[in-house]
């Protein structure tokens, strides 16, 4: 039996959304249950027999965690920290993809690129001692200064690839140009080099700040003080050593997601662009 293209186009395009709307489903079902969860009364939620949708729904929980806790000073370093990371691993990406893409023929360029991404496989649990003993003799430590750092010691490396194959895009040419005009090189990645680059770095800032508003492991290692944790560290005070608030967890969580949610909604278009400049050259 045998098909039209036509028909075989539109079959094709049937599947590949129905496997995108169920691995839709599966990513967005935790987040829904989390927030349906978060709206539960206190009794509901403690249930031994929990139900997926609840007829009594209350924002009690959300309430609490704005009003009782200190989610909003652990919101607010979360903002400080996570500015401070995208600002200075863009910087240092951008100076890094630039000298890799136009000195990629020089000796020890294609080992120093490489190195940089064999050294994000090694586990961060792996560095917590030496990280911990360096942040401790520079009093970085319980800062936000120490955040900063460790979390740009970390995104650099993948962001810096990021705009390489970007830069690589962008044509010699324009920079010669500039160059006989008498454009000095940090003329030319301010005034060429970055308004050009724009959705490359955009992307590459949205994974820093991705990487940086969900991190961890470094929070939980580097601060111990409770006014200086931030959002993912935060959360832990919801859970006991004998039970967990789990409406107040799950009213957290939700809070902690929707400013990212927006970012995306508001820079999508760049993003997609930006993930796909640099996958071509010519």
């Amino acid at each position: 039996m045998h098909f039209s293209k036509k028909i075989k186009k539109r079959l094709l395009n049937t599947v590949t959304y129905v496997l995108l709307l169920i691995a839709s489903i599966y990513s967005l079902f935790p987040i829904l249950w989390a927030f349906l969860t978060a709206i539960k009364p206190g009794d509901e939620v403690r249930s031994a027999n929990p139900t997926f949708f609840t007829s009594n729904p209350t924002f009690e929980n959300f309430r609490s965690v704005l009003f009782e806790t200190q989610f909003p000073k652990y919101f607010l370093n979360s903002v400080i920290v996570s500015a401070g990371s995208v600002f200075l691993s863009i910087i240092i990406g951008v100076l890094g993809a630039y000298t890799l893409s136009r000195l990629s023929k020089a000796p020890g360029t294609k080992i120093f690129g490489v190195s940089m991404l064999l050294a994000q496989m090694i586990p961060v649990v792996l560095l917590m001692i030496p990280l911990y003993r360096t942040m401790m003799n520079l009093g970085l430590l319980d800062s936000y200064l120490g955040l900063i750092i460790s979390y740009t010691v970390f995104a650099v490396p993948i962001i810096t690839w990021m705009l390489k194959g970007f830069f690589d895009t962008i044509p010699v040419e324009i920079e010669e140009a500039a160059m006989i005009d008498g454009c000095s090189r940090i003329y030319i990645i301010i005034r060429i080099m970055l308004p050009l680059s724009v959705p490359a770095i955009i992307s590459a800032g949205i994974y820093a700040l991705v990487h940086a508003w969900s991190e961890f492991v470094l929070t939980f290692t580097f601060v111990s003080e409770d006014s200086m944790r931030t959002l993912s560290t935060g959360v832990f005070n919801f859970m006991g050593l004998w039970i967990v608030d789990w409406g107040r967890l799950m009213a957290a969580a939700i809070l902690i997601i929707i400013p990212i949610a927006i970012v995306f909604i508001f820079i999508q278009k760049y993003l997609v662009s930006g993930l796909t400049a640099g996958s071509t050259k010519g």
